[in-house]
């Protein structure tokens, strides 16, 4: 949490069981409150995806209850693995038990890569061969082409974070280069932290990286009314 205790408050339900505020957010906007609940996603598959959206509207309820102005869902797997009528579900679930404005990770994505007009997409994903396949359904059920894609093959929730900047950088270059003039750069996986491997492929390459992390914090601020273009955190956080 950070800010004052009167500051708008914006509510995150997070996969991992401890409900930490990504550090994304605090680094973007240090003047915004942030309000975390997890929800103890194991694994990303679609088994775990399913035990834990049941609590999903009640993780929602008791941000709303903390003061949360907007909420969203941040987590993209947890959201799309059903298809994006699954994703508008979940976002009218998490509505509806908090009384507030909501949103998820996905629909984040979507609104991120929309902004620059990304149509054909070079994709760098945590996810497993069966979860890329949802991603998949998903961005082309959104009107997305994906040119490239690569894979960490990470299964593990708790694997995730120890990915370092060095690797995405690596791998978000491969995934650029085998796409081939691609609009954009996607790396999906909201538990990946990405602010310094945005920051290093858009200085090489002449076009957007849009990420879970990124996309999610930027998605809600907008979504609050508190978001103001800022730079030093990459192109998306630019725009008005």
């Amino acid at each position: 949490m950070s800010g004052a205790t009167d500051a708008p408050a914006i509510g995150m339900i997070v996969p991992p069981a401890r409900g930490e505020v990504p550090p994304e957010a605090t680094a973007v906007y240090p003047d915004i409150r942030f309000l975390a609940r997890g929800l103890g996603l194991n694994a990303m598959a679609g088994d775990d995806y399913a035990r834990v959206t049941a609590h999903v509207g009640d993780a929602a309820a008791s941000l709303a209850a903390e003061g949360a102005s907007v909420v969203g869902v941040m987590g993209t797997s947890l959201s799309f693995f059903r298809g994006a009528g699954f994703n508008d579900e979940l976002t009218d679930l998490v509505a509806g038990r908090s009384g507030r404005p909501a949103s998820t990770m996905s629909t984040a994505i979507v609104r991120a890569l929309k902004a620059f007009s990304a149509r054909r997409l070079a994709v760098l994903t945590a996810y497993e061969d069966d979860v890329n396949r949802m991603l998949a359904t998903f961005l082309e059920t959104n009107g997305f082409e994906i040119a490239a894609l690569r894979s960490l093959n990470i299964r593990a929730v708790a694997d995730v974070a120890g990915v370092g900047t060095d690797r995405l950088v690596d791998e978000g270059r491969a995934a650029i280069a085998a796409a081939e003039a691609p609009d954009a750069l996607l790396i999906s996986c909201g538990g990946l932290q990405t602010l310094d491997c945005v920051r290093q492929l858009e200085a090489e390459a002449p076009l957007p990286v849009v990420t879970s992390a990124t996309a999610g914090v930027w998605d809600l601020a907008r979504l609050a009314g508190v978001h103001n273009p800022r730079s030093g955190f990459g192109r998306l956080f630019e725009i008005a």
